[in-house]
């Protein structure tokens, strides 16, 4: 018994160390290899410093405006008679041709019979001037043959002495006269001319409609030239100057448009602090409203250079390579646009980094990239 209680036990035994070197070489199976990491080297844009006279060009944008632009009022009240062209949007005309005509064939009755009266009281002093005053007399009879009651009232002849004055005054000439003179006045405003040619671009009434005084009835402007208003900064209002030529383009238009500055508030605008500027230009594919971008040129840095705004690092730092390993430099930057900023205190001959690199640091190693011409040789 003693003998197998002895065998059974080494078995035991040696079933345990099995199963233990069994699970060793199960788990040592399980390991992975890890091949031993290799360091990268980045490939990097760089390029050359070479300082020059960089141009600041001041971006600026804003909407077209009709330089020569007038509303048109009624001042009078009548009903809108239909004229040679219809007063439609898009119509255009010529200086001094009628836009819009009111009917005052009442209105013009009563300027004749104001004139009427004007004519009978010149004739009815005529035979006390050849009388009392035959000195005078003649003048006022070439007056007399020159007035016409289908035409303009004529002015008055010129009275030289106290006594022609007291005359003419004392029979109610003169009053007469200037109450004929305002009738016409007013009668002229029945009629709306162009004082200048263009186009209408807004009409708020139609032929027949009964229009009154103050009402607004349209817009008309001159296609010819144009202003652009800009917003610039208070710090380029020095560097302004009228008469500048300004080159103005179109988003997504390749065209180029040649403006020139033309005024320039003398106020700075307290909320942004900008100055408003004003650049005329003429080309007759320019429209009102037109969007349009300016580039004002405002002064030449010398000793710079310009480079993308994601180059620049804590507002004064960029990346530069000094023997294939990354560095940081300070830099002064002067200008800042939309996507670009111009750099001094970079010395000549610095290797920058010309794109950004994401993950970039300092120490970092990388190689610069070097466009080889592709050998196109059989």
């Amino acid at each position: 018994m003693n003998t197998r209680k002895i065998i059974l036990s080494i078995i035991g035994v040696l079933l345990i160390i099995g199963a233990f070197y069994a699970a060793n070489l199960i788990i040592d199976s399980k390991k992975s290899f890890k091949p031993k990491a290799q360091k990268v080297v980045k490939t990097v844009f760089a390029e050359i410093v070479e300082n020059s006279e960089v141009p600041i060009v001041v971006p600026a944008n804003g909407n077209l405006v009709a330089k020569n632009k007038v509303e048109l009022y009624a001042e009078v009240q009548g009903v809108f008679k239909r004229g040679n062209k219809l007063f439609k949007t898009g119509q255009s005309f010529r200086a001094g041709e009628t836009i819009i005509s009111i009917d005052a064939s009442e209105y013009s009755a009563s300027v004749q019979s104001a004139k009427s009266d004007l004519y009978n009281q010149v004739t009815a002093i005529m035979p006390d001037l050849r009388l009392d005053y035959p000195d005078i007399f003649p003048k006022w009879q070439t007056y007399l043959s020159s007035f016409d009651l289908n035409k303009a009232t004529p002015d008055l002849p010129e009275m030289v002495s106290e006594k022609e004055k007291f005359f003419i005054s004392g029979r109610g000439i003169l009053t007469s006269f200037y109450n004929v003179k305002n009738l016409e006045q007013r009668l002229s405003k029945y009629r709306i001319t162009a004082p200048f040619s263009g186009v209408l671009t807004e009409t708020l009434v139609t032929e027949g409609t009964l229009v009154r005084s103050g009402q607004k009835l349209g817009e008309f402007i001159n296609t010819d030239v144009y202003e652009l208003e800009v917003a610039v900064s208070k710090n380029f209002s020095d560097l302004l100057k009228i008469g500048e030529k300004v080159a103005l383009s179109a988003l997504g238009d390749t065209k180029q448009y040649e403006g020139k500055v033309a005024r320039i508030n003398g106020k700075v605008d307290q909320a942004s602090q900008t100055i408003k500027a004003f650049i005329e230009v003429k080309n007759s594919d320019l429209r009102e409203g037109m969007y349009l971008e300016a580039n004002l040129d405002a002064r030449n840095e010398t000793d710079a250079i310009e480079v993308d705004r994601g180059l620049l690092l804590e507002g004064d730092k960029i990346f530069v390579v000094r023997d294939t390993i990354l560095d940081l430099i300070d830099v002064r930057p002067v200008y800042f646009s939309d996507k670009k900023v111009v750099l001094k205190d970079v010395p000549n001959g610095t290797v920058i980094v010309s794109k950004p690199i994401l993950g970039a640091y300092t120490g970092m190693a990388v190689r610069i990239f070097e466009d080889k011409p592709t050998n196109t040789d059989k």
